[in-house]
């Protein structure tokens, strides 16, 4: 078998899994649940870095991209989304969510919004006076809106 053949064959191998696995349930709900309690911000400010850094995994209220119909980029995506909500959701505020000096911790270490997230959305690459805001917006709005459950 000659370079040119193998190299079409295994073109043609990789372009039909990659149709298979669309066929693959998982990743293809893009529903988005009822917000329960939605949280109250200190400020517009802090609002708006959230929408940019953090709505899409930490909300009920997830923008759904073109990339996020094909597979396999949809599984990562659903993933960090589940993972997201599940670790802290913004509008499920009227249940127990992880204590504010773990978010700050998140934020200030960098591994909040991870680095996957920041590559394809430009409003989650905060600059370091972006960061202080959001951290100090988060605590204010812990302070005067505590989540339920608590």
């Amino acid at each position: 078998m000659t370079k040119r053949r193998l190299t079409a064959r295994i073109a043609v191998g990789v372009v039909a899994v990659l149709v298979l696995i669309q066929f693959i349930p998982y990743g293809h709900s893009h529903a988005n649940p009822r917000v329960t309690r939605a949280v109250k911000w200190d400020s517009p400010r802090t609002q708006q870095l959230f929408q940019g850094a953090c709505q899409d995994c930490h909300s009920n209220l997830s923008h759904w991209r073109w990339y996020d119909k094909f597979a396999p980029g949809s599984w990562l995506v659903q993933n960090d989304i589940q993972g997201g909500r599940d670790n802290l959701n913004f509008s499920e505020w009227d249940k127990p969510q992880p204590d504010v000096g773990e978010l700050i911790a998140a934020i200030e270490s960098g591994s909040m919004p991870p680095i996957q997230y920041k590559v394809a959305h430009a409003a989650a690459r905060l600059s370091k006076a972006e960061r202080a805001r959001l951290e100090a917006g988060i605590r204010a709005t812990y302070s005067a809106d505590p989540p339920g459950g608590r």
